[in-house]
């Protein structure tokens, strides 16, 4: 299914979720080339007084991404936020997502993120400030509600399509629910049927069956995959296949993955400098190992290894003993 955002008609309708702390650069190339629609930027502060810190500095560095380059902001305050998007958009992002979706305290105790759903007037002039403000096409992602008492996803949705936003992402759990318990996916369905531009479904889409499913489901436009592409960005093309043969992918031989990670491992050195690149490398080593043998030894070395020379080395030897990578559906 062809998913149009403004002007820019969408490679596939399988979404690559803005995660804080894994979708940086590096990630977004790479889940991009595995056949990803869209690859938003980390979660971006509004307050462009935060903006000179070296972690914010890279986190609007998108040299070589595909187009369309999309940047996540947040805040709650309608004029800096209106401001922050016009920055990043004279800078090069030509879509803007705004973050009402995270659970994190430290967003939500600013009355960002999620927590913003609390509040539907200051909602509707958060983006009706950031629409205005900006030519290129503004979206929105979003939760169910902010509890289980109170899940105005609709209206907020509602609000939003009023508000000229031109493509909502609803993950399927409240903010009191985190993480928690299993994603549900009905509220996602009811909304779809409500409004008319574009709905990605995100929450628990771990499999391409479970994608299919709930495609077909709920009626959305598309889905967001989050969690499920850590150490598996693969998992676009996986997605991709399926929902265009009905057949699976066949398993990535040994090889192909270790040379996946090598040159993941090289641009995150290459972006962040050795000492912090390596640090950022555990996590992602972390993933990518975790459905191996042995994968608790393999962590308890990834945290003394401190050098890059010292990474590759351990990424080769392990390779070498001739591991055998399992399929997310086997």
């Amino acid at each position: 299914m062809a998913v149009k955002i403004g002007p820019y008609v969408l490679s596939s309708n399988v979404v690559l979720a803005p995660m804080a702390g894994v979708t940086d650069r590096p990630f977004r190339l790479l889940c991009r080339r595995f056949g990803a629609g869209l690859a938003a930027s980390e979660m971006l502060t509004a307050d462009a007084r935060l903006w000179n810190t070296k972690k914010s500095r890279l986190r609007m560095d998108h040299t070589g991404e595909p187009s369309p380059r999309v940047v996540q902001i947040a805040g709650f305050d309608p004029q800096m936020m209106a401001d922050a998007a016009l920055r990043n958009v004279d800078a090069g992002a030509e879509i803007i997502d705004i973050n009402m979706g995270c659970p994190a305290k430290k967003v939500c105790n600013r009355l960002a993120g999620s927590a913003l759903m609390q509040d539907e007037t200051l909602v509707a002039r958060i983006l009706h400030a950031v629409v205005r403000a900006v030519s290129a096409p503004v979206t929105l992602k979003t939760r169910t509600g902010w509890n289980r008492d109170n899940k105005n996803g609709m209206r907020i949705a509602v609000i939003a399509e009023d508000c000229g936003i031109q493509a909502l992402s609803v993950h399927g759990r409240t903010r009191a629910d985190m993480y928690l318990g299993i994603a549900e996916h009905d509220t996602v369905t009811a909304i779809k049927a409500r409004i008319k531009i574009p709905v990605f479904a995100n929450g628990d889409i771990d499999t391409p069956q479970h994608a299919c499913e709930i495609l077909q489901s709920t009626g959305c436009d598309g889905v967001m995959i989050g969690r499920a592409a850590q150490g598996r960005p693969w998992i676009f093309d996986e997605v991709n296949f399926f929902l265009s043969t009905g057949e699976f992918r066949g398993v990535l031989a040994p090889e192909k993955v270790r040379d996946i990670m090598r040159a993941h491992l090289e641009d995150l050195y290459a972006l962040y400098g050795d000492e912090t690149g390596v640090r950022v490398a555990r996590k992602h080593l972390s993933w990518y190992f975790r459905q191996h043998p042995g994968q608790e030894t393999l962590r308890n070395r990834l945290v003394v290894i401190e050098t890059p020379a010292e990474q590759l080395s351990m990424l080769l030897e392990h390779f070498d003993t001739g591991v055998q990578y399992l399929s997310v559906h086997s």
